[in-house]
């Protein structure tokens, strides 16, 4: 049976179990805000009961009924019941009524129509903040900056969870409005540091976005006004995370000696950082030294992080969360991708890789990012083809290749390609499941990052 839970979930392209798990979470802990029930913020789902429910298969628990109900607006029964359709309408649904509507709507709503009355509030929430700028235009006021400020906040938090299709917008948006107000020079001196710690962490994450394009040379550029800005806010802490976006650049553009050089760097800027900065930095040298074969670097670069975790505290940059912390399921993930690219195989990389994938599936929300669970997924893949077990790496790297298209960042297509390039120089390479497992990356890998419908 096509149930209406199924075909909704095909119009938001939310087929992947990583990509439906995270907006099902943010819909719980919206729900927990909305009714007060705090233990709805940790409420998840597993892969096989995502798989039930888009089958139709069984009825969910009393929360998550809620949650779904919240999520998508329509009773749990009109969810798992057939999707009904008629002659005029083939793929449209017709729901006889939304969950908590005050009427009946007698007419299907196509996605594209809530699309454009979604376009239609954006474009209306940015007008009334130009107006309220505007209103504040002799000294910018508390009001703009406080918006400033949760704009910055709320994408930070976003970014590693969700599509960059969603949220590019608002990033070039809120940069843009942080560049003119301080271009303006209309602020008290306790608003222009804030302010360019706003600027530095806007320009952070289009550096970010830039990478996941496939553009280097933007990241590059945007990472360096970022560096500026945290330098203005006189932020040692952001000036140490700007170095780190500066190494993973490089480490990614195939430039290890400049990424090890940036991530000593950032160490070097903030010595005394309480913040997982500190472990971030270390773990990103660790990464940079595998690619140059240096391994007795890796593990000196490895323990230092490890001892960094112990002594941290937090800072403001851990508050926010998201793209500015780095969280222990993270640390796995670059310390199992430092030892499998090391090209050392034994039972210990292939158990660190599989800790890393363990510890994604089972994070918190905040902690979660499909990005570097595809990259733990990749490396599980890379330390099974070392000891030759096909089936294992195929089954690693299968929900890497089940990612839609706009999760298809730069460094995902890089991790595949080098299961891609490890399948071809392995003594299984003429194997047909071999040769089958590349023919799926290859056509994985054909869809062009800058692709990401944007």
């Amino acid at each position: 049976m096509r149930t209406l839970l199924r075909v909704l979930i095909g119009e938001r392209n939310w087929q992947s179990y990583p990509t439906f798990r995270a907006q099902y979470e943010k819909a719980a802990r919206e729900l927990a805000e909305l009714e007060g029930s705090p233990h709805l913020v940790s409420l998840t789902l597993g892969e096989r009961t995502f798989e039930r429910w888009y089958a139709g298969n069984v009825m969910p628990i009393p929360d998550a009924r809620r949650v779904l109900v919240h999520l998508f607006g329509y009773p749990v029964e009109d969810l798992l019941g057939p999707a009904l359709q008629d002659a005029t309408t083939p793929a449209v649904l017709r729901p006889s009524r939304r969950a908590g509507a005050m009427f009946t709507d007698h007419r299907a709503v196509t996605g594209a129509e809530v699309h454009e009355m979604g376009r239609q509030v954006a474009m209306a929430a940015n007008r009334a903040l130009r107006f309220a700028v505007a209103a504040e235009s002799n000294q910018i006021g508390p009001e703009t900056l406080a918006h400033v400020t949760e704009e910055v906040r709320r994408i930070a938090g976003a970014y590693p969870r969700v599509p960059l299709n969603s949220i590019l917008g608002d990033l070039i948006e809120v940069q843009d409005l942080t560049f003119r107000l301080l271009e303006d020079h209309r602020m008290r001196p306790g608003h222009a540091r804030d302010l360019h710690l706003m600027a530095a962490m806007s320009s952070g994450m289009l550096a970010k976005a830039a990478h996941d394009l496939g553009d280097p040379q933007s990241a590059m550029r945007q990472a360096r006004a970022a560096y500026v800005c945290a330098d203005q806010a006189d932020h040692p802490a952001m000036r140490a995370w700007t170095r780190g976006l500066q190494s993973l650049i490089s480490y990614w553009a195939g430039r290890p000696t400049d990424a090890v050089g940036y991530a000593a760097s950032g160490a070097a800027t903030a010595p005394r950082t309480t913040g997982t900065v500190g472990v971030w930095l270390a773990s990103l040298e660790a990464r940079a030294h595998a690619l140059l074969g240096d391994g007795e670097s890796v593990h000196r670069a490895n323990r230092h992080a490890t001892d960094a975790r112990e002594y941290v505290t937090g800072d403001d940059l851990d508050d926010i969360g998201g793209i500015l912390t780095f969280p222990r399921p993270r640390q796995l993930y670059y310390t199992a991708e430092a030892e499998v690219l090391l090209g050392q195989p034994d039972t210990r990389t292939e158990e660190h890789a599989k800790a890393a994938v363990r510890a994604y599936r089972d994070a918190p929300p905040e902690e979660w990012a499909f990005g570097d669970e595809a990259g733990a997924c990749t490396n599980l893949a890379l330390a099974r083809i070392a000891t030759g077990s096909l089936d294992g790496a195929a089954d690693a790297v299968r929900p890497v290749l089940d990612l839609p298209p706009d999760q298809r960042n730069a460094g995902i297509i890089i991790s595949t390609q080098r299961v891609h390039g490890a399948l071809r120089t392995t003594a299984v390479r003429s194997s047909p499941q071999a040769r089958q497992l590349r023919a799926e990356i290859e056509l994985f890998t054909s869809t062009p990052v800058p692709a990401l419908h944007l």
